[in-house]
């Protein structure tokens, strides 16, 4: 790390380190950590009111980049060397670099944005597990969106605005309760 920026890492250095100890598959174990936490800090955001489409299609493909995912000793998990090593940590870097960007709309209570970071962050831990698991069949967003988005739009078409407790009912049985509260209050 420099003494410029905390958040700036010395990738040559880490990938060496890497080798050297033997511990190649540790950005495997450390990009599933990571996506697991900023997966729950998003969830935390979103419980409180209905998530959009976006946001359940965000959650889900953080989801389904992480389901089954591998020990670093499994035997599909292939052990990766040289520049394959180089290309997952700059896959890590990116991921850190989005986090870094989650963290800064988590600040800014911006929902859209952590939605759209935690996609870019899911889109680099897959990148991650791709070469760790070239077998493991791993959705796009795209698929998981179109998923979601339709699964959305048959809730909503499911919705009457007639129904009963429906916004405009429940202010009209609001206001016919407050006049008969004043005109009792007359009597």
């Amino acid at each position: 790390m420099s003494e410029n920026n905390e958040n700036e890492y010395d990738f040559d250095e880490m990938v060496r380190r890497a080798e050297a100890s033997g511990e190649r598959n540790i950005w495997l174990r450390v990009a599933a950590e990571r996506l697991s936490i900023v997966r729950y800090v998003f969830l935390v955001q979103i419980e409180d009111g209905i998530p959009t489409a976006p946001q359940r299609a965000a959650l889900e493909y953080a989801d389904a980049v992480l389901i089954g995912w591998p020990d670093t000793d499994a035997e599909d998990v292939v052990d990766v060397q040289g520049d394959e090593l180089r290309v997952i940590t700059g896959h890590v870097k990116m991921m850190e670099e989005y986090i870094s960007r989650f963290r800064e709309c988590e600040r800014e209570n911006s929902i859209d944005g952590m939605t759209d970071v935690l996609i870019r962050i899911s889109e680099q831990v897959a990148e991650i597990r791709k070469r760790f698991q070239p077998g493991f069949p791993l959705p796009t967003f795209a698929e998981i969106r179109r998923v979601v988005q339709e699964e959305w739009d048959e809730d909503m078409d499911r919705i009457d605005p007639d129904s009963s407790g429906s916004a405009s009912e429940v202010e009209n049985e609001s206001k016919v309760e407050d006049a008969e509260q004043r005109a009792g209050g007359q009597a």
